[in-house]
């Protein structure tokens, strides 16, 4: 029997939204050629996308030039833990309704700084794994064939 299969198991796309629902910190991966960017966000779930605040800047920038992104968030306890990969596009938010509705999701900087872009993260695929934590089992000795 393979032993991954009692503490790891995959997550539902429900789980993996209940889950993401949750946090408030995940992590966003931008690539513009070859080069991979990853940056800290706080954010919210809207209506099964993620939406995030941020400035102009580098991550911005990237987000312009290659609207493809992976988004991360994660969690443990002593007893479990759990991940979510989302693979989507982002899209800065640039029109007054859709503004004003961001707005309404009570979105703040974690950060004293003005971000006044929002973006939105709309999914292509979902992926997330929950985790039993635990000792590392026994490593030396004989082996169960």
């Amino acid at each position: 029997m393979d032993e991954t299969q009692e503490v790891v198991t995959a997550l539902t796309v429900d789980d993996c939204w209940a889950r993401l629902g949750g946090q408030e910190l995940g992590r966003l991966v931008t690539r513009v050629g070859d080069v991979m960017d990853i940056f800290p966000v706080n954010f919210v779930v809207d209506d099964r996308t993620i939406v995030f605040r941020t400035a102009p800047g580098s991550k911005l920038f990237e987000l312009t030039v290659n609207d493809e992104v992976l988004f991360e968030a994660d969690d443990h306890t002593d007893v479990d833990a759990w991940s979510v990969v989302v693979r989507g596009h982002a899209r800065v938010l640039d029109t007054s309704d859709a503004v004003r509705a961001a707005d309404a999701l009570g979105l703040e900087p974690w950060v004293p700084t003005l971000k006044y872009h929002y973006v939105r993260v709309e999914p292509v695929s979902l992926s997330g794994r929950a985790f039993a934590r635990g000792p590392e089992p026994e490593r030396y000795g004989i082996a169960e064939y």
